[in-house]
Parts: structure tokens; C-alpha cells; sequence
């Protein structure tokens, strides 16, 4: 018996555009974000956060090849004490617990970090502005290796919280179950961890693309300077234990790449910095 059509072609068809061409289109400036580190599209809405005198997140729209500002601005505090200083990944899927990632500074010399992942009502968030009477829980995510960018990814038919080390040691993407997440006070505790596997190193962010099964290591090729962009598939690494490699892309920058995020379209890449200039480049990608 004969397949129908639609089933013999689709996995052609998700298997096609895996290897992207990423080039930058345009540089500028966008101000009051302190050192932004990170970037976070959620449908038409972009949400830019940073470490200012306290941890803020603005929200923007894309349009053409600039970023509007919405006149919208997010801070995480409760009663005016700083609460997520340093944030480091927002992951966020609709209809499940949102996840904030925070490193936090525990000697002078910035040598020894604690790393915390912060769950927080999104919705009250978004309406109050602040974290005051929206902070669910306070979790410390000691299971990692050096630090926490939490960013949702979808395997094997389910949702998982994933984040990943900075350093150039042991470096780990580590698949969190997010309802044992959400009632943990460690990711170390039984039943938290689900999946992990090896990756490079200066890793900042993360950012998946279901329409492909790609996860995005956000990095730098050295400790804290110039670009790269590490384009995995996911399945093939966390079935490996290792990452699998699709594309590196190496961007003409000097700076601190922190964030990554596509447009809809997947066409359109924003890069965000943690310069005080230039902060903001708009990418054109296009797929192979």
C-alpha cells in the first residue's frame, strides 16, 4: 500500500534549510538597558533585558531593520530592592511556568558566581512591571558548572527547561523537567535533571528553533570577544551525549555577543551586545 504524499515528503522537507548564511546588515545603538544580555521573541513582542543600577527588560517591536520602542519598561524588584541584577535568559512558553536565569557575584573579584533561576508570573509581570507579588519560587541551580541562561526546547513530544555553562571546562547543555523545576529549591534534587550533553565553551545564550529542531549556542570565541554562533541539532546531541554540530558561523565583531533571537519569518536575526554602542545589529539569515 502506497503512502499517502504528504507523509513521504514532510521529513524531506524538515530536513531541507538546516545550514544557515548569516551575515550583518546594520549596527545601532539602543539606550537605557545598561550591558544588555540577552534578547527574548514571544510572537510580535521583543523583550530586551539588562544589567543597569537594577535588572530591567524593555520591550520592543521589529520593523524593517529597526527595533521601536513600546514605551514599556520591566523591572526586577520587589519593593524597589534588586532582585535579578545580572539576568540571563528568559524561558518562556506559553501555557507553561516562565523561568528567569540570574548569576549572582560572590567575591569582589568576580571569580565565584552562584547561579539562580528565578520562576515568576509572567502575566503579573508584565501588568505590574515589577517582580512584587510575581516571584513564584527561588531556585539555585547548582547542578550546573558555571552559570544559567534557561531557554525552553522541545524533545521527543516534550517541552524541557534548558541552559548552559559559560566556562571552558566541562561545559553542559542540561534539559530541566519544568514542573519538577518548579516545586525545587536545587537543580541538583532527584528528578530535575533529565537530559545533558557536552558543548563548547563562552557559551551566553541559547535559543531554539522548533521549525527546525535547532538549538543556538550564543558564544563567543574567546572568553568574552568576538562572535559565534553554533547551530546543533538537538535530538542527534542529547541522544549522543555531545553536541552535533550543523553550522558555526563566525560574525565580524569585537565586542560581547549576549543574545540571539529570529523573526517569525526566521529570515531576520537581532543580536544584542553588551557594549554601550552598537549594541544592536540586525542580521540577514538565509537558510540552505
Amino acid at each position: 500500500m502506497k503512502l499517502p504524499v504528504f507523509i513521504l515528503i514532510f521529513p524531506l522537507l524538515f530536513l531541507q534549510g538546516q545550514e544557515p548564511e548569516v551575515r550583518i546588515r546594520k549596527n545601532f545603538t539602543l539606550d537605557s538597558l545598561g550591558a544588555c544580555q540577552g534578547i527574548s521573541r514571544q510572537k510580535e513582542r521583543y523583550f530586551l533585558y539588562g544589567d543597569r543600577e537594577v535588572g530591567v527588560m524593555r520591550e520592543y517591536r521589529f520593523q524593517g531593520d529597526s527595533m521601536f520602542y513600546q514605551h514599556k519598561e520591566y523591572r526586577f524588584t520587589i519593593a524597589g530592592e534588586n532582585i535579578i541584577k545580572h539576568p540571563t535568559g528568559i524561558a518562556y512558553q506559553q501555557n507553561l511556568p516562565v523561568f528567569i536565569g540570574n548569576s549572582v557575584r560572590q567575591n569582589a573579584a568576580g571569580t565565584i558566581w552562584k547561579a539562580m533561576i528565578y520562576a515568576i508570573d509572567w502575566k503579573g509581570f508584565l501588568k505590574t512591571r515589577t517582580l512584587d507579588h510575581n516571584l513564584i519560587r527561588t531556585i539555585e541551580d547548582d547542578a550546573c558548572i558555571q552559570g544559567t541562561r534557561p531557554e525552553y526546547v522541545r524533545y521527543q513530544n516534550k517541552y524541557y527547561v534548558a541552559t548552559a555553562d559559560y566556562g571552558n571546562k566541562a561545559n553542559e547543555v542540561r534539559l530541566y523537567d519544568p514542573q519538577m523545576l518548579l516545586k525545587a529549591s536545587k537543580t541538583s534534587e532527584k528528578g530535575v535533571l533529565f537530559k545533558k550533553f557536552r558543548c563548547s565553551p563562552w557559551v551566553q545564550n541559547l535559543l531554539w528553533i522548533p521549525e527546525k529542531g535547532i538549538l543556538v549556542l550564543i558564544r563567543n570565541q574567546v572568553e568574552g570577544r568576538r562572535w559565534r554562533l553554533s547551530f546543533l541539532d538537538l535530538q542527534a546531541s542529547l541522544d549522543s551525549g555531545t553536541e552535533k554540530t550543523l553550522k558555526t558561523v563566525d560574525l565580524d565583531k569585537a565586542d560581547e555577543l549576549e543574545g540571539f533571537t529570529l523573526s517569525p519569518n526566521l529570515l531576520n536575526g537581532i543580536a544584542v551586545s553588551s557594549s554601550s554602542k552598537n549594541n544592536i545589529s540586525i542580521l540577514d539569515v538565509n537558510w540552505h
